[in-house]
């Protein structure tokens, strides 16, 4: 039988492979020959219902899911299992794209389609197999199906209730095969759902494994630096040695101090410099940012607060700052909406002033843009690399008192202490962040 025969519907768009057809257990054989430790446990473990592998970035994690879900494959050959990622760029840019390399490493002939929902179809000598490749947010579409094994990857970037009801929805369609078995991999998002289900409530039916960054030898030599650079103390531990730790209480800021990070003068001649204005757009109430960039530093120098709306924000800048050369750096969701009403996007409206725009395509994960912000207030080398002019009250006032909502783990907007921290935080996340690197380009570092 053709690989191709083993996918009855939707459009195959390619199939990789022109090797003898393995047995499951020669597969099973060359996958542990490729696992660091902590993976081969994770791996090896059977035993458990519910199996958690938590450690800090580039630790292996995704590799870990994704072998364990090939052993599994060819421990039940015949019948289907399913992979899941938070979001569906996640699951064509991360887990598809490492796929396709591992599957082609471990001599393991495929194919894949794209339609009407992602899968991969996997032939061994006894038969094939195939994996559903599904979101975080769409796991209700299990409904119906029996499954042998199911894995999340990055659990922990969604919302706790969301993994538990994708947890139990997916431990309920566990029906079939030789090898049953619900398994994730996610760094740890402070006490959120991975804690909670493999530690904090932990049973008997279930296993966790944890790793730190530095267990994967392979790293590239300036890694575990560039995090150290890029990231605040607190979340080193998270993300270096993947430790719980407390990530959704408290004030937001907390590298914050007024002493650390206040100036009383500018070190610059403002009238020659390039101004990075970071935006946060809201009806009634534009607010800005601006700052000038000094090598790995940056100088926030004035604020602009309450304007009606993009219009009025820019012409408030030109006013102040005729002569100079802007980029601005507005929230993501202005390339698809105005603050007037107008027919122009409210980011065509600040390019129309000409102003030079660095927006993202998307807007990062909030925690994300927390982490970047903190990170230039006091990295994990206790460099502070961020000063606020006295002028700037409403921002020394807002990064001082934002706090963390207690329902949502997420930022308080309630207070009002949102704004002028968020318009910081699309600047130094897009400028300062180890993603985006000096140009502004991607580095090539999968921190997932």
């Amino acid at each position: 039988m053709s690989i191709l025969d083993t996918v009855n519907e939707g459009k195959v768009l390619y199939q990789i492979g022109a090797y003898d057809l393995p047995t499951a257990q020669e597969t099973i054989d060359r996958i542990n020959q490729d696992l660091l430790p902590h993976q081969k446990t994770f791996c090896d473990d059977l035993d458990h219902r519910k199996l958690a592998l938590v450690c800090g970035f580039g630790a292996g994690k995704t590799v870990g899911l994704i072998a364990k879900a090939t052993i599994l494959a060819a421990m039940n050959v015949g019948h289907v299992s399913a992979l899941f990622e938070p979001t569906h760029a996640m699951l064509i840019d991360i887990l598809v794209r490492t796929c396709n390399e591992l599957f082609d490493q471990w001599q393991i002939p495929f194919s894949y389609r794209a339609s009407p929902q992602p899968s991969f179809c996997l032939q061994f000598a006894e038969g094939t197999h195939t994996i559903l490749l599904r979101t975080m947010l769409t796991y209700q579409r299990l409904r119906g199906q029996n499954l042998c094994a199911i894995g999340f990857d990055e659990a922990d970037t969604v919302p706790k209730r969301d993994a538990e009801s994708a947890m139990n929805m997916a431990l309920a369609r566990l029906r079939s095969g030789n090898v049953q078995q619900f398994y994730a991999t996610t760094t740890p998002e402070g006490h959120g759902w991975a804690f909670e289900t493999f530690e904090k409530n932990k049973k008997s039916d279930t296993g966790l494994i944890q790793a730190k960054t530095k267990d994967n030898p392979y790293l590239p030599d300036n890694f575990i630096e560039s995090l150290e650079e890029n990231y605040p103390p607190q979340l080193i531990k998270a993300y270096l040695l993947g430790q719980w730790v407390n990530l959704t209480q408290g004030q937001v800021y907390d590298r914050f101090s007024r002493a650390d990070h206040v100036i009383d003068k500018i070190p610059f001649d403002i009238k020659m410099e390039t101004l990075l204005i970071g935006i946060d757009f809201n009806v009634m109430n534009c607010n800005a940012v601006v700052g000038i960039k000094d090598g790995d530093k940056l100088v926030i120098i004035d604020e602009i607060s309450k304007q009606n709306d993009t219009d009025a924000l820019a012409q408030e800048i030109r006013r102040r700052y005729s002569s100079n050369r802007i980029l601005v750096y507005p929230d993501a969701s202005g390339s698809a909406r105005s603050t007037i009403n107008a027919s122009k996007t409210d980011i065509a409206i600040l390019q129309s002033y000409g102003f030079s725009s660095m927006a993202l395509k998307s807007n990062p994960f909030i925690k994300d843009r927390v982490a970047t912000v903190n990170a230039l207030l006091q990295n994990g080398k206790g460099e502070r690399r961020l000063a606020i002019h006295a002028s700037c009250t409403r921002l020394i006032e807002c990064l001082e008192l934002q706090s963390y909502d207690e329902k949502t783990g997420d930022p308080d907007k309630q207070n009002g202490y949102d704004h002028h921290v968020d318009a910081l935080g699309y600047l130094i996340f897009r400028e300062f962040n180890l993603l985006y690197g000096r140009a502004g380009k991607p580095t090539g570092i999968r921190i997932y």
